[in-house]
This record gives C-alpha cells, structure tokens and sequence, in this order.
C-alpha cells in the first residue's frame, strides 16, 4: 500500500520536495530534469552535500569573469534571472551578460592594468540562495562567465538585544 500512494504521488508531481524524493526513489538524479546547455549559454551545476540544520545555510553565488582593469572599482552589466523548469516545479538561474563594464572613473595615474575576477552585481535576494542537499543549483551562464559560490552558516548561538 506504502509503495502504491509514494507512486501515484510521485506520478502527478505533488510537490517540489516531494517531487525531488521522487526523482531520487525512481533512480533518476534530479539533474536530468534540467536542460545540458541552452542556445549560447553552459550549464553551471552546484550539488551541495548533506548536513545538518540545513536551515541555517545559505549559498552565496558569485558570477563573474577575469578582466584585465586598472585601480578603479569595476563590475559586469548583466543580469540574473530565476526561471521555472516547466512541468517539475524546480527552478534555474539564468545569467544575461551586456557588452562592456561599469567603473568609477578615478585617476589610476601610473598604475599597471592587472587581471582581476570582475563579477555581475546581484541584490541580496539574487545572491543568497537556499541551501538543499536534494536539488542542485542550475545556472546558465555565457560561455566566458565563470560562477563561483561559497557557503554561509548561522552561528548556534543566539544573543538577546538589550532593551532601551
């Protein structure tokens, strides 16, 4: 009876953390749910290893590209954008990168280019993701981008605020 309703459940895609066990139960990883690549554009994955408390992880990502640029601060013009994978509940990112950088336009007398990793700059909301285990980030991005991430936690420990 058990393996009945976890089949008919998994078959009419009840929902996203369910859906994510399915995919699991019937041996399919979720990852062939996305798309290899998109028209001009290479498929990022981030899978993210079990922990505890997964709650109190976040994934900052970080999208940018290594450009040859001199002391004034420099980003990318672009934007990212979540998208649904249609008929799975799932979502992805994509990356959309503009021709040329934005910098402040400070005098950098004599001062050599060097290379640096310039990134895309994202609103908190855009850059923090939830952190889970079950369901790998997918990001497309164009074939020059590079994306990087790191993992935040909560520290344990709550401090009381002190009334004034």
């Amino acid at each position: 009876m058990k393996k009945f309703i976890v089949a008919a459940l998994c078959i009419s895609g009840w929902s996203l953390s369910f859906g994510a066990f399915c995919a699991t139960t019937n041996n399919q990883h979720p990852l062939n749910a996305y798309p290899e690549s998109l028209p001009g554009l290479q498929r990022h994955v981030i899978q993210l290893p079990a922990v505890g408390r997964e709650e109190d992880q976040q994934v900052e990502l970080i999208i940018g590209k290594i450009e040859e640029v001199d002391c004034n601060s420099t980003s990318l013009l672009g934007s990212l954008s979540v998208k649904p994978l249609s008929g799975w509940g799932y979502d992805y990112y994509q990356v959309a990168i503009k021709p040329g950088l934005v910098s402040t336009k400070m005098a950098c007398l004599e001062q050599a280019k060097q290379k640096k990793f310039i990134t895309l700059p994202l609103t908190t909301a855009q850059r923090f993701v939830r952190y889970n285990s079950k369901l790998p980030i997918v990001i497309y991005a164009p074939h020059n981008i590079e994306v990087k991430y790191r993992v935040w936690q909560a520290s344990a420990t709550l401090h009381t605020a002190d009334k004034k």
